[in-house]
């Protein structure tokens, strides 16, 4: 069930209707003492969509006005998302933080990337030894703690209605969030490399 929404003119007929009967209280539009009660109306209106407003930013996947008490209770903002990230953007990677619960696997590493709105692949290289096809790549044991994850040349975030706010691009290209998220939850034993394909 949605909030309901009362808007200025609600307010005011509602004051009017607390009003005592009698011919000093006028109830006619152009009347000082409903002029009056249209101003009070107004700040009932705001403070009825300020309460709306209240109940989208309690939950972090709708939130914009409280978007920056969300983010400091993960650690955000951080040199991730640029300089200038939309509001979308903030709040996947707010939400990704979140919601992560960690992890080392491939499928841990896929799913924090689709998270944040990127689809990749992960290699996993692992060191030569006898036995190999000839052909295959040759690597040191260093290789046993590298891995790469493959993604398109470029991700193109499209503006949303009803998650992005007015003003906002309608498009971001790029994928450094994503590059900077999985750098910060890699293995800190592991060397991560990435592959962008076109």
């Amino acid at each position: 069930m949605a909030a309901p929404a009362y808007s200025q003119d609600d307010y005011r007929s509602a004051l009017q209707a607390l009003l005592p009967r009698g011919r000093v209280w006028p109830r006619n539009a152009n009347s000082v003492q409903t002029s009056t009660l249209a101003g009070f109306a107004a700040s009932f209106a705001r403070s009825n969509g300020a309460a709306i407003d209240l109940l989208m930013d309690a939950f972090p996947s709708s939130t914009v006005n409280l978007l920056a008490e969300w983010e400091s209770t993960v650690g955000l903002p951080d040199t991730c998302a640029g300089l200038q990230p939309t509001i979308q953007a903030r709040r996947t990677q707010m939400l990704s933080r979140l919601t992560s619960l960690g992890g080392q696997s491939i499928a841990y590493f896929t799913a924090l990337a689709a998270a944040l709105g990127y689809s990749i692949t992960v290699t996993q290289f692992a060191p030569s030894r006898f036995g190999r096809p000839f052909g295959a790549q040759f690597g040191g044991v260093a290789w046993a703690y590298a891995w790469q994850v493959n993604a398109a040349s470029y991700v193109i975030q499209k503006f949303r209605f009803g998650a992005d706010v007015l003003g906002e691009p309608f498009a971001a290209w790029g994928s450094t969030v994503m590059q900077c998220e999985l750098q910060a939850a890699a293995p800190a034993h592991t060397t991560l490399n990435f592959n962008y394909t076109s």
